[in-house]
């Protein structure tokens, strides 16, 4: 007798092919989250539907779209995913390393990391440097990652309902400048005084679009415009060899790490702010990304990370701050 499958016998497998293609709203991008080849990814979610006996997507040549159906079964397949990687998380918690995005080595988040290890010397906690959010985000979401840094306000919709996050601190923002620059004799450069000037901020970049975006926030009716996009620099080497060749100023924080040739200057009138948020994988259990909850209430207690200076400038409706709706 041939077994009939019912709701109940889904794979999850199935389900997260249903995911990625409801959140992403293209079966190429979607394939390319799941590295799976798009054929198989089609496969999949024709195969779902047949289980559960609905169309969950209507398909054109120029979109995708969720069916009712779809919209429905959505809310299903995310708890259900939970429920299923906090079961192999708590399994394998004890005996893996937690995977932790820094963004770029030197900055504030070296710390959180260095305390955490000391919160919990049995646990091993590794660092990765993603450079940019967007593209940690997507290793988190495809499980190559557990946690990073960054703009959690800036990410797409679509990434931050797959994940948790805790706000960390308000950053000052500062401007790398060539150090023959005329405003490098500042100690401080005010914003009005950039009127004019084309600051790098990763235009083009697609693992940094939450930082373009907050730059383009910043520049508005300032009369400071986005510098073009430049190659991709991988280390510090070679962002300062781009760097010399452009000779764009460039968009950074406070605690940048220093660049032969370069000054930082903070950024004042007002003092403009990155908001930066700890990003977890929504579900995820692991006794060391508790290690980095304490580090991270350890030392914003500590050094007033959530005090908001007088002065100061934050784009306007950001999600994941303090008192944000």
């Amino acid at each position: 007798m041939r077994r009939v499958a019912t709701p109940y016998d889904i794979e999850p497998r199935l389900l997260r092919a249903f995911t990625a293609v409801a959140e992403e709203l293209h079966f190429t991008r979607a394939a390319g989250r799941l590295f799976v080849a798009q054929q198989a990814l089609s496969r999949d979610v024709r195969r779902l539907e047949r289980e559960v006996g609905a169309q969950l997507f209507v398909r054109t040549t120029r979109q995708v779209a969720l069916t009712p159906d779809g919209e429905r079964l959505l809310p299903y397949a995310r708890r259900v995913l939970d429920a299923h990687d906090a079961l192999r998380d708590a399994f394998r918690a004890g005996a893996r390393p937690l995977l932790v995005d820094l963004n770029s080595p030197g900055l504030v988040q070296d710390r959180i990391l260095r305390r955490a290890r000391e919160l919990a010397p049995e646990q091993e906690l590794m660092a990765r440097f993603e450079s940019g959010l967007t593209g940690a985000v997507r290793e988190i979401l495809a499980g190559r990652l557990d946690a990073s840094f960054g703009r959690y306000g800036g990410l797409a919709p679509r990434l931050r309902a797959g994940l948790d996050a805790r706000f960390v601190r308000y950053e000052p923002m500062a401007v790398l400048l060539p150090e023959d620059h005329p405003l490098a004799a500042l100690p401080e450069v005010p914003l009005g005084r950039l009127a004019g000037e084309r600051l790098y901020a990763g235009a083009g970049n697609d693992r940094t679009p939450e930082w373009t975006d907050l730059a383009t926030r910043l520049f508005a009716g300032r009369g400071i415009h986005l510098a073009p996009p430049a190659p991709l620099a991988v280390g510090q080497e070679e962002f300062q060899r781009i760097m010399a060749k452009h000779r764009h100023p460039v968009l950074a924080v406070v605690g940048f790490p220093p660049l032969p040739g370069c000054v930082l200057r903070p950024l004042v009138d007002p003092v403009p702010l990155s908001p930066v948020s700890l990003v977890w994988r929504k579900g995820l259990r692991h006794p060391a990304l508790d290690a980095l909850h304490e580090a991270v209430a350890e030392l914003a207690e500590r050094e007033g990370w959530h005090d908001r200076p007088a002065d100061s400038w934050l784009p306007e409706g950001e999600p994941g701050l303090p008192g944000a709706r």
